[in-house]
Parts: C-alpha cells; sequence; structure tokens
C-alpha cells in the first residue's frame, strides 16, 4: 500500500491552513480606510491517468469513465473583492473618498507609482497634499499658507478661501486610476498596489468620467470586510482542516494493518 492518500490529504491541510491565513488578514484590516477582503480560489492538482475515458475495454467495447486519481489541491490564487465599503464622515477637509471605480496615484520616493483607495491625506509642512508615511498626491496639489474652508468637488477640483479674499480659489484637480483588471494590481502594504502585466496600463482621468468613481470630500471609505461573513469562512476552514486530519490518521491506521498482516 501506498503512501498517496497521505500526500493528497496533506495539500488538503495546506490549502486549508493558507486560506485561514487570508481569513485572518482580512479580518485584522477590518478597520483599514479603503481595505478590500481577499478570496482563496482553490484549483486541483494533476491528476494520474489510469484508464483513459474512450480507452478500448475489449474488442469491441470502450471505457465509458475511465480510471483518473487526483493528486490533491492548492490556492490557485486570491482575489481582491472590489465591493464598495461603508463611508464614514469626519468632516476633515482632506479626508477623500472614491464612490465608485478608481485609485488615488500616491508618488512613491522613487518616483514610481502607487495606487490606493485610502483617502486619509493629510498637509506637509511645505504645503502639499501627503499621505500618512508622507507621499504626495499625484498631480500635486499645493495648498497656501492660511488657506481655509477647503473643499473637494466631486469631480475632483480642489477649492479653498486664501487670506485676504471672500471667494474661493481653485488650487488643483485631483486625477483617478482606473485598470482593466484591477485585481492584477499587486499589493505591498501601506495601502499601496502597484502596476502589473495582469493589471494594464493605468487610465488616467477626472472622477466621474468613463466610469470612474465620483470624489467625496470630508469622508473615508471604509473596509469591506464583513466580519459575520469572515467567521462562517473561519468555521468552514476550521472544520475542513479537521476532516484532513481525520484522513491523515486513517490512512495511517490502514497503513499499520497493512503491516501487521502482510
Amino acid at each position: 500500500m501506498t503512501n498517496a492518500a497521505l500526500h493528497v490529504a496533506r495539500t488538503g491541510l495546506d490549502a486549508q491552513n493558507e486560506r485561514m491565513r487570508v481569513i485572518a488578514n482580512n479580518l485584522a484590516n477590518v478597520n483599514t480606510t479603503g481595505f478590500k477582503r481577499d478570496r482563496a480560489q482553490f484549483e486541483t492538482l494533476a491528476y494520474q491517468s489510469i484508464t483513459a475515458p474512450g480507452a478500448p475495454s475489449s474488442a469491441d467495447n470502450k471505457f465509458a469513465t475511465g480510471l483518473n486519481l487526483g493528486s490533491g489541491v492548492a490556492i490557485a490564487a486570491t482575489s481582491r473583492v472590489d465591493t464598495q465599503g461603508s463611508f464614514q464622515q469626519t468632516d476633515n477637509s482632506l479626508d477623500m473618498a472614491i464612490e465608485g471605480a478608481g485609485f488615488f496615484q500616491i508618488t512613491r520616493p522613487d518616483g514610481s507609482i502607487a495606487y490606493t483607495r485610502d483617502g486619509n491625506f493629510q498637509l506637509s509642512s511645505e504645503g502639499t497634499i501627503v499621505t500618512s508615511d508622507g507621499m504626495p498626491l499625484n498631480p500635486q496639489i499645493q495648498v497656501p499658507d492660511g488657506a481655509t474652508s477647503i473643499t473637494i468637488a466631486g469631480d475632483g477640483t480642489v477649492s479653498a478661501t486664501l487670506q485676504g479674499q471672500t471667494a474661493a480659489t481653485e488650487l488643483g484637480k485631483i486625477q483617478t486610476a482606473r485598470f482593466t483588471n484591477p485585481n492584477g494590481l499587486q499589493a505591498i502594504g501601506a495601502n499601496l498596489l502597484t502596476e502589473t502585466a495582469a493589471s494594464g496600463a493605468p487610465q488616467i482621468g477626472d472622477p466621474g468620467t468613463d466610469g470612474r468613481g465620483t470624489m467625496r470630500g470630508g469622508a473615508l471609505e471604509g473596509s469591506n470586510v464583513n466580519i459575520v461573513e469572515e467567521l462562517v469562512d473561519m468555521i468552514e476552514t476550521q472544520r475542513a482542516y479537521e476532516v484532513n486530519s481525520k484522513l491523515i490518521k486513517a490512512t495511517d491506521e490502514m497503513l499499520q494493518t497493512a503491516n501487521q498482516q502482510l
């Protein structure tokens, strides 16, 4: 008797363990601004074909189904679930949220562009709108010293009342990026994503145009993690892990019986 069943059960343990890690990351980021939950996708491993369907079973007959033995399971990918998170009104004039598709553009220290749904922005000492880590929004928008009543319109226009003036002055316009396949973006941490060959090139434009979502000022988009749903997935994963553990134990007992009797 071979240990093929042990190998199959081990792949089940590994896959469920990785799925539990995905669930744990979702729950850990339940309060992360703009976070999109991940979903684990499973796929079968290679099959061993003992008898091919349609192969001759005799001179006049053929096998109707054949005999194929699977070698287990693995997690093929994790995909982000891009449903809209709930909006949290903060009344902070520099907080922004995208209602619909699109990403903010962030200039990284090496000059490359990253993308995020996290609209928790601040002002740098030079008056530039930046992330919490100090990376500037792209295109850069400069807020003059002493400016008040900063507002962000649905089309991304940033306005403020300058010292000595009563009418609002336009400071610039925020542009957002959308992708043909946003699931192809690579997560790098710090709420940032980067372009890949799978995501396609960014399509830059004004919010509210060509399928891009509109901008909401004074609000943040919360995580789209549903705690109840994640807990249900966690219990399901735990049960599947236990079943694979029992399968290993049962296979081991079968092997012991075979060794003792043969």
